[in-house]
């Protein structure tokens, strides 16, 4: 199977294609922001994509659009037209992050890294939102530290998400479980 889901290839690379077009973004653009190497991106967006594209190729693409790889592959093309124009792009997020900050060391952590902002999830910046203060997390640690920890979380869960879709969905299960009880040692020690 090859880490591969049968798709019609063409059709998604399509999709792919006008919803990276309809971010704005050039080649350039995409190769930076879903991680893909410029061939996979040239394929998908030039030639439509005529090989297969792989779960982890297809789970990068989504999450450069902001779309979930079950959105990305069943939405119709409309529906993500819709909800690509009416969210915001990365740099709006990274924005309202800045304007949003009240310490000088997250302001100039923004100055100084402004791609890596624009990276960064909704989520993220509502997390580091929340660490601000004085005396808080993001004085005693560091912006770095919490943003390396949050590009962490997020590359481990897009690689669980790769593995998931593929024949090793149990050992995946299993290594989870195990790790999930090792977390909660006390839970059932009485």
């Amino acid at each position: 199977m090859n880490g591969q889901i049968p798709v019609e290839p063409a059709g998604l690379a399509a999709k792919i294609a006008r919803l990276v077009e309809e971010r704005g973004w050039n080649q350039e653009d995409f190769v930076r922001n879903a991680g893909l190497n410029r061939q996979t991106v040239r394929q998908i967006l030039q030639e439509n994509g005529a090989r297969r594209l792989r779960n982890g190729t297809v789970s990068r693409c989504a999450k450069a659009l902001s779309l979930s790889v079950n959105e990305l592959r069943n939405m119709p093309l409309e529906r993500l037209l819709q909800r690509i124009s009416a969210s915001p792009a990365g740099a709006d997020g990274a924005r309202r992050l800045y304007d949003q900050a009240t310490q000088p060391e997250l302001q100039a952590w923004i100055e100084r890294n402004p791609d890596r902002a624009d990276r960064l999830s909704p989520e993220a910046i509502d997390e580091l939102l929340s660490l601000q203060g004085t005396g808080g997390p993001l004085t005693s640690f560091g912006v770095e530290h919490f943003v390396e920890l949050m590009e962490r979380k997020e590359q481990l869960i897009d690689k669980v998400h790769t593995i998931a879709a593929t024949e090793y969905l149990e050992l995946l299960e299993q290594l989870v479980t195990l790790l999930y009880e090792k977390v909660q040692p006390y839970r059932d020690r009485q």
